[in-house]
């Protein structure tokens, strides 16, 4: 339900049966938390009522005035929010893995460019103030290709480049490779 749906209300019903309250209640709690920070009002839920992580941030969130989740419709909007290096390098980056694979769908999901197969998310990336992560949906792949990641700072799931990454096509078109064949 939540998942589908990008307001913040698709988790209204979930949270009054979760927790027992109906929603006014819950919007009481967050009226005494205004004024607070972020991360102060989500341990709050999460400390004093046992909010899960999902539940709080769409709690939160929608009484900070964001009813929606969903930021971007397409990767269009997308490259506007986002510096014109780092948008050029992720459009290069996605001509570059389209180009081997065009059956892979270019799609807007938790608000950054992903490529999917039918269901199956194959590569994704997001961009931060100064540099972009690049993921190739899968710690097998990840852990597989650390030694071709020399130089890189690999977190757990992503791989760390700068906004101006000269795309490193062969690179990309083995962890996609490695990815579908999962």
């Amino acid at each position: 339900m939540a998942g589908k749906d990008p307001s913040r209300e698709a988790y209204f019903p979930a949270i009054e049966k979760k927790y027992g309250e109906k929603m006014k209640y819950w919007f009481a709690v967050m009226a005494k938390l205004e004024g607070r920070k972020y991360p102060e009002q989500i341990a709050h839920l999460r400390e004093n009522f046992g909010f899960s992580q999902a539940h709080a941030n769409a709690l939160v969130m929608y009484s900070r005035g964001s009813t929606s989740a969903k930021r971007f419709s397409t990767p269009a909007d997308y490259y506007k929010s986002i510096s014109t290096e780092q948008a050029k390098t992720v459009r290069a980056i996605m001509r570059a893995i389209q180009s081997k694979y065009p059956k892979l769908e270019l799609v807007i999901a938790w608000n950054q460019p992903m490529l999917r197969d039918g269901t199956k998310y194959v590569f994704g990336i997001s961009a931060t103030k100064g540099y972009l992560l690049i993921a190739p949906w899968s710690t097998k792949v990840l852990e597989d290709f650390l030694p071709k990641l020399d130089g890189y700072k690999v977190n757990k799931k992503t791989i760390q480049i700068p906004s101006d990454w000269k795309v490193d096509t062969k690179l990309l078109l083995q962890m996609v490779k490695a990815r579908l064949a999962e």
